[in-house]
Parts: C-alpha cells; sequence; structure tokens
C-alpha cells in the first residue's frame, strides 16, 4: 500500500504576533463566553437596580423617619448604592478571565500562538478595563437620574450633577469597579484557580476590612484608609472624610494595588510552567 500524506493547507494570511492582534483575539474569546454575558449584565443591574431600591424606600419612609435618620440619607450615597454591590460581580469575571482558560486548558493553545506571553496579559488587562468602564459609566448615570426621580419630592435630597464633586464621583464609582476587575484578574492570573482567585479577592476586600475593628480605634483609623477597598472608594466619595485619604490619594493608590497585582502576575507568568 502506499501512503498518502496529508497536504497542510496554505494560510490565507500569514503576519507577526502583534498586540494588536492578540488585542482582537481575546475579544473574539471575550464576547464569546456566556459567563461574560451573564457577568456584565448582573454588574450593571445591580448598578442600577440598588439605587433605585434604596430610593423608593427612603422616600415611602421618609415621614417616618427620625431627623437622625433624615441626616443620614445622602443622595449621592444612595445613587452610588450599587457600586459596592456590582463590584463583586465585576470581580467575579475579572477572576473568570484568566482562570477560566486554565480550567480548560486553552492557556496552552494561546501561549503557542503567543509565545512571549506578556501580550496575552496585556491584552486581557486592557480590554477587561475597557469594556467594563465603557459599560458602567451609563449604568452609575442611569441609576444617578434614576434615583433622583423617585427622590423628587423630597427636595433637601435633591442634588444637581453640575454641583461641585458630583460627576467626578459619578466617574469615580465607574472607575472603582473597573479597577476592582482589574486587581481580580491580577489575583486570577497569579493563582490560576477560580475558586482560589475568587476567595483571595474576597478575604482580601470583604474578610481583612471588618476584621480591622477589633483593633484599637487609633490604629483602625491609621491603617485602614491604606487598604484597597477603602481607598479605592474614595475616588467617588462626594466628601472628604476623617482618617480617609483625598480622592486622588485613594485613587493613585487603588492603581497602585493594580499595578502591583498585574505586574507580579506578569513576573510569574514568564517564569512557571504554563
Amino acid at each position: 500500500m502506499s501512503a498518502v500524506a496529508a497536504r497542510v493547507p496554505r494560510l490565507e494570511h500569514v503576519g507577526r504576533v502583534t498586540q494588536a492582534r492578540v488585542f482582537l483575539s481575546e475579544w473574539t474569546k471575550f464576547r464569546s463566553l456566556r459567563s461574560t454575558l451573564w457577568s456584565l449584565g448582573v454588574g450593571m443591574l445591580l448598578t442600577v437596580a440598588f439605587p433605585i431600591l434604596f430610593a423608593f424606600v427612603t422616600s415611602a419612609r421618609w415621614g417616618h423617619m427620625s431627623p437622625e435618620e433624615r441626616a443620614s440619607r445622602s443622595p449621592m450615597d444612595i445613587a452610588l448604592a450599587g457600586v459596592n454591590v456590582a463590584q463583586l460581580a465585576i470581580a467575579v469575571l475579572g477572576v473568570l478571565v484568566i482562570s477560566g482558560e486554565y480550567s480548560t486548558g486553552m492557556i496552552r493553545a494561546t501561549m503557542t500562538a503567543v509565545p512571549k506571553r506578556l501580550p496575552v496579559l496585556w491584552a486581557k488587562v486592557g480590554l477587561y478595563a475597557l469594556v467594563s468602564f465603557v459599560l458602567m459609566v451609563p449604568a452609575v448615570f442611569v441609576a444617578f437620574f434614576a434615583s433622583q426621580a423617585i427622590l423628587d419630592r423630597h427636595h433637601i435630597l435633591q442634588i444637581s450633577i453640575s454641583q461641585p464633586g458630583v460627576a467626578r464621583s459619578l466617574l469615580g464609582g465607574a472607575l472603582y469597579v473597573t479597577l476592582v476587575g482589574v486587581f481580580a484578574l491580577g489575583i486570577g492570573a497569579i493563582v490560576r484557580n477560580t475558586a482560589g482567585g475568587i476567595a483571595t479577592f474576597s478575604g482580601i476586600f470583604f474578610v481583612i476590612p471588618p476584621l480591622m475593628n477589633i483593633l484599637p480605634t487609633s490604629w483602625n483609623n491609621a491603617i485602614s484608609q491604606y487598604l484597597p477597598s477603602e481607598a479605592g472608594r474614595q475616588l467617588f466619595a462626594l466628601q472628604h472624610a476623617d482618617h480617609t485619604l483625598t480622592p486622588l490619594a485613594g485613587g493613585l493608590l487603588m492603581v497602585a494595588y493594580c499595578a502591583f497585582v498585574v505586574g507580579l502576575a506578569a513576573f510569574l507568568l514568564v517564569r512557571r510552567d504554563v
């Protein structure tokens, strides 16, 4: 019998591996996963739904509230209530963006196509940050205008977007959620496991801050302001409170945390086996 050699078809397009092509490849993977659509959809829904719910409750119970309770109700706190909840959905997606490839083994094909590895990480981080911010900005503004419309009967809870700091707080809310997602993506790249990445993120953002309350008040005030969650929240704080960083300082510190985590992930990516 004569062996028939299989011929490999010639590719129509041949070219170098560039950052732009890697970005396009990651975009194809990103938009084709149902988990991506679900996580982003849930994040946007929570960003809008919680302010609407809190605005309805506040409006309905306003006449039964004590002066102290009324004084504690801030229109910006109501408008941005969903940001603190949506961050979890966005963080889970951030971990999944890279840990999902490790769990399925697809990461081997990805790194075979891009031997230098780092362009893959840069593409994932850049794409995720861009998509998250573009989607969260309208969600935050919708939450603001919707909550203000519901609270229209209570003039003390009315605030204009043109007032100093309001627009910055709204954009800061969207930026905060985006940075949280980038931080979680870096954690996922370091841990390379979905459950481990989510658990690590949750420990840093939701376990460590409450544990600080066991410390003496002076120690708690001095340390807590530098935690990632507390520093990042200053991005959408309308006013600077005692024992907290300014919005600029808090935002820069949050960016530094993200840069550190992503930098560590990049170092480990080129040093470890896939």
